[in-house]
């Protein structure tokens, strides 16, 4: 099969012939669709995320289930899935409880000694996130894959397992946004806009996007948001802070960065919540006001993938788009091919995209 093997830091991406091994009684092998293309995969292109290589990135999937396992009972040949990082064991202590998106899923990857999922000749090549969707096929646990309606287009099925995942479930789940409240997005690309529609679907009163991109800011407002900030344009925590009189419940910082985090707690009423989203490179550290934040009864959390049960989630968000609550069509703004992934991480990088898409054959 075809992959995007990513051999050294900044790459390019090689489209190579790779193979896939058979699956183990719990795998599956699903024909990739579909796969958006993720900031958290551009932090592993450029290093900030140590990886070994080579590696297959890619993790927000969908596809067609073509073979399964022994011991599969969740899905059969000829469904169409999404697949999810979120990856579970179904009996640690955080899935007993209900809190499958902190199980890590370790359990779901092949035991050592067990050949490779991926592999080129003798070579290993590494999966990504459990994943590795820049790839015409993938082999993964079951414990990774939720069946979705066959009316669920896949080019668009796909951003619900990872961007738009964890910017609803951000609203939803996390933050548990209610009827009226005020809420602030900090950053606009994919995640952003998908807090900016949870919000809108919770019935927030309010909704600032905040970003320094004009463009961003106009899809923002067509996804839901009732207001916007041009950052660029002077004291963002000042400006939402006057035209709430006092601060917002809940501000969401999709970006990672120490400043818009800062940024965010500044922004709060009294009483209010600041969730962190952005992915941070690793060993990144911020400061932020101690002060305010006790005298303000102020909180900091963070939002792991939205807090999600993708199993009840991923279908629920197809509900939502097939009766219109989530726009999914708007995001796209290109669909590639396998070898335009390097033109698609330069444009992320240059802020002209909201999410492109890989499609495949």
């Amino acid at each position: 099969m075809k992959a995007a093997v990513l051999r050294e830091v900044k790459g390019p991406f090689r489209v190579e012939e790779i193979e896939l091994d058979a699956p183990g009684p719990h795998e599956i092998r699903v024909r990739t669709v579909a796969s958006g293309v993720c900031g958290s995969d551009l932090h592993v292109l450029l290093g900030d995320n140590p990886w070994t290589m080579p590696i297959v990135l890619g993790h927000e999937p969908a596809g067609i289930v073509e073979a399964i396992g022994s011991d599969v009972r969740s899905v059969s040949v000829g469904d169409a899935v999404v697949a999810c990082s979120s990856a579970f064991c179904g009996h640690c202590g955080f899935c007993a409880e209900g809190r499958t998106f902190l199980c890590g899923g370790m359990e779901t990857l092949r035991a050592e000694g067990e050949p490779p999922r991926l592999r080129k000749g003798g070579e290993t090549v590494q999966q990504f996130a459990y994943l590795s969707s820049f790839a015409e096929e993938m082999l993964l646990h079951e414990n990774s894959v939720v069946r979705v309606a066959k009316e669920m287009p896949l080019d668009r099925a796909c951003l619900l397992g990872c961007g738009v995942l964890t910017g609803v479930g951000a609203a939803l789940n996390s933050a548990q946004v209610r009827p009226g409240e005020t809420t602030a997005v900090i950053g606009c690309g994919g995640v952003g806009l998908s807090v900016i529609q949870g919000c809108r679907i919770a019935g927030a009163g309010r909704i600032f996007a905040i970003d320094t991109v004009p463009w961003k800011l106009e899809l923002a407002k067509k996804l839901g948001a009732t207001d916007t900030i041009l950052a660029s344009e002077g004291d963002v925590p000042e400006r939402v802070l006057e035209a709430t009189r006092g601060g917002v419940d809940y501000a969401f910082e999709c970006i990672g960065h120490g400043a818009t985090v800062r940024d965010g707690i500044r922004m709060l009423r009294s009483g209010g919540t600041c969730l962190l989203i952005g992915l941070m490179p690793t060993g990144k550290e911020f400061s932020f006001p101690g002060f305010d934040l006790v005298l303000g009864a102020k909180r900091v959390m963070g939002s792991l993938m939205g807090s999600n049960r993708f199993r009840i989630d991923i279908p629920r968000l197809v509900g939502f788009y097939l009766d219109g609550r989530l726009k999914l069509d708007e995001m796209i703004s290109e669909r590639i091919r396998l070898e335009e992934l390097d033109g698609a991480f330069a444009r992320m990088q240059q802020g002209t995209v909201a999410r492109s898409v890989v499609v495949f054959d």
